[in-house]
């Protein structure tokens, strides 16, 4: 079994909603179990920054899925939650975005999937979830913690617990 680590984003619709179906069906399509689910945090957009506040979470999953077929199954559940990654904007307005960001300890550069996600380490609306759930993981021999201490965490904001 691998130990994966997920982010889970979106600024269209009830994300907050859409991450609670889109984890059971992680969880169900790729034979995975949850490990860990962070809080979801609001935070300010990221890239295109004219655009509405995105939920950003994260999540811990073991699943025997390799690499590429994980993928595969997140942007199936991507695309069931109206999301089409050939007509939209960089960085735009979403309802889910899956991103594989760690699976155990592999290092991959092929040109679907890079492993560790190339961009983890200047995303605080990623880092800041995993602490919670990983505090003390290193990925690609860095510590998410001291990441996190690098970057600015300002507008990023925990959000109460859904009942």
């Amino acid at each position: 079994m691998a130990d994966v680590l997920i982010a889970l984003g979106g600024n269209i619709g009830e994300v907050r909603a859409t991450f609670r179906k889109a984890i059971a069906d992680i969880c169900g399509m790729a034979q995975a179990a949850l490990r860990a689910r962070s809080s979801d945090y609001s935070t300010p957009p990221w890239g295109n920054e004219a655009q509405a506040r995105f939920v950003n979470a994260c999540i811990e999953i073991e699943t025997r899925l390799d690499p590429h077929a994980l993928l595969f199954t997140l942007h199936k559940i991507e695309r069931k939650f109206g999301r089409d990654r050939a007509r939209e904007t960089r960085w735009g307005p979403r309802t889910l975005d899956l991103d594989l960001i760690a699976y155990d300890d592999l290092r991959l550069d092929s040109p679907e999937l890079t492993l560790p996600h190339p961009r983890l380490f200047e995303r605080a609306f990623v880092l800041v979830p995993l602490v919670e759930i990983v505090p003390d993981r290193l990925i690609a021999g860095r510590s998410i913690k001291a990441a996190l201490a690098d970057l600015s965490t300002e507008g990023i904001e925990r959000l109460p617990d859904l009942g």
